[in-house]
């Protein structure tokens, strides 16, 4: 009886592993490799990749995904941006829900299924036209997701990965960080997302930068 219980006491912890592995490693992973797999669907060839020459193109052009946007948001019409930030894991869509659910993806793929990791998502109240970009995305502990923004607190680091692709329907935009910040609502209002006039719009981006 007693080798029995030792035996059971053995298998429950084994289980419980198991579980742990599958809940904080191979789910986040999960979610990386599914916005590979979309990203690999969508993306079109861009103006003479097979052609001569095509290997010379800017570096910065060879990381933008050359997503055919029109049939990915007919498909999955949340989905209202990708952001990548080059030599990073960051490379996911970004995607919207409605005011009344604003968090719907903090816990789901781009499919509406449930996911650890969540999606990258934009604040309710902004949008890829917005003067203030807003995104939220989980910091996993692997460095999958925004995992890796911390690191941006070294200069060095923030240095090497300084450019920041955000492709919309409206194309291709090349981002540099100007200023990193661990803060919060209490002591800087950085999701603001509507302004007056330029003045105010300026005003906030200097409060980032002070």
């Amino acid at each position: 009886m007693r080798a029995f219980g030792k035996g059971f006491l053995i298998g429950t912890v084994c289980v419980c592993v198991l579980a742990l592995v599958l809940l904080c490693v191979l789910r986040p992973k999960l979610t990386t490799h599914e916005a590979d797999v979309l990203k690999t669907a969508y993306t079109q060839p861009g103006p003479g990749a097979n052609s001569p020459g095509a290997d010379s193109l800017p570096a910065e052009k060879e990381d933008a995904p050359a997503l055919d946007f029109a049939a990915l948001r007919a498909d999955y019409p949340d989905i209202c941006a990708w952001l990548t930030i080059p030599g990073t894991l960051v490379d996911y869509p970004v995607l919207q829900s409605s005011p009344e659910s604003s968090e719907y993806y903090l816990r789901r793929n781009y499919k509406g299924e449930y996911r650890m990791a969540g999606s990258l998502f934009f604040q309710a109240d902004c949008s890829p036209g917005s003067r203030c970009l807003i995104v939220y995305g989980h910091n996993m502990a692997d460095g999958t997701m925004f995992g890796c923004l911390t690191k941006y607190l070294d200069a060095a680091y923030c240095g090497e990965h300084e450019q920041i692709t955000l492709q919309t329907m409206d194309g291709v935009r090349q981002y540099t960080v100007a200023a990193v910040l661990e803060t919060d609502i209490s002591r800087v209002p950085f999701n603001r997302t509507m302004f007056e006039n330029d003045a105010g719009f300026l005003d906030q981006a200097q409060s980032l930068l002070d």
